[in-house]
């Protein structure tokens, strides 16, 4: 599945249904969001629902399905999409299923730096969002490896919000600033929202559209001040479950509500 999603273009179109088509024709022909935000809940639901051998297996289908809608929202025109992958919060779970999650991030982080070939067509930028000081070594230097191969590409953007919670995000950021009055590179006066947001982890990208999988109605610490102002989506199917029709419904909701928001602006 990692080899075949979302690296390379021509392979994305096999992910789709014959009915996919002309549900993506009514959905495309209004405004689609540029931006994009999961938060990815219910693997482990989704795993004790369906009777997997383990909550690895539930994430492993999470993850098996997240690379299929990563090419279904590159397929329908979306430009950016952001990923809720590990809070700061799940270290407090068991042992087995942070080893599990993290040697899986490691498999899939392995999987893309070596497909320099399929990358450099696709020209998909990957970047990573979070406290990379609570990683592995190993796993910050593929983070590194990753973001340093796509830099330059420019057609689309995926971030993975790996040790990542929007409260650390704005603790980091403040901490810049403060180092930047220290050093008399940044002016007291100069501090305002604009500077804040540059400072977050995705300086000043912001999503349109944040949708919540497992029916659960709580934002999780997530992009809290990047989503001041975006439609916030929420689905009752676990994760795994999120197809192409939740996700048109999801665009659907946005387009209907995009005059309210544009006001709020």
């Amino acid at each position: 599945m990692l080899d075949e999603l979302f690296t390379d273009p021509t392979e994305i179109r096999k992910g789709f249904e014959w009915w996919h088509i002309p549900l993506q024709k009514i959905i495309t022909s209004g405004q689609i969001p540029r931006h994009v935000a999961f938060i990815m809940d219910g693997n482990r639901r989704f795993a004790r629902k369906t009777d997997l051998e383990s909550i690895q297996r539930g994430h492993e289908k999470g993850c098996e399905q997240m690379f299929k809608i990563l090419g279904w929202c590159h397929e329908i025109g979306i430009k950016e999409v952001t990923l809720y992958s590990f809070s700061i919060e799940n270290f407090k779970r068991s042992n087995e299923e942070v080893n599990g999650l993290m040697q899986l991030t490691e498999k899939i982080l392995t999987k893309l730096v070596k497909q320099k070939e399929r990358m450099e067509t696709a020209q998909i930028r990957y970047r990573v969002y979070g406290n990379m000081t609570m990683l592995s070594p190993n796993l910050r230097e593929l983070v590194g490896r990753l973001q340093r191969m796509t830099k330059h590409y420019a057609k689309g953007q995926v971030n993975f919000c790996f040790a990542y919670t929007a409260q650390d995000d704005m603790n980091r950021a403040f901490e810049w600033i403060r180092k930047g009055v220290e050093k008399g590179l940044i002016q007291k006066n100069q501090i305002d929202e604009w500077l804040i947001s540059r400072c977050l982890d995705t300086a000043g990208s912001e999503p349109d559209l944040l949708i919540r999988t497992s029916g659960e109605l709580r934002l999780s610490d997530f992009l809290l001040w990047q989503c001041s102002n975006c439609h916030v989506y929420f689905d009752e199917d676990l994760w795994p479950e999120f197809n192409f029709v939740n996700l048109c419904k999801a665009i659907l909701s946005y387009q209907m509500n995009i005059a309210k928001i544009d006001v709020k602006a």
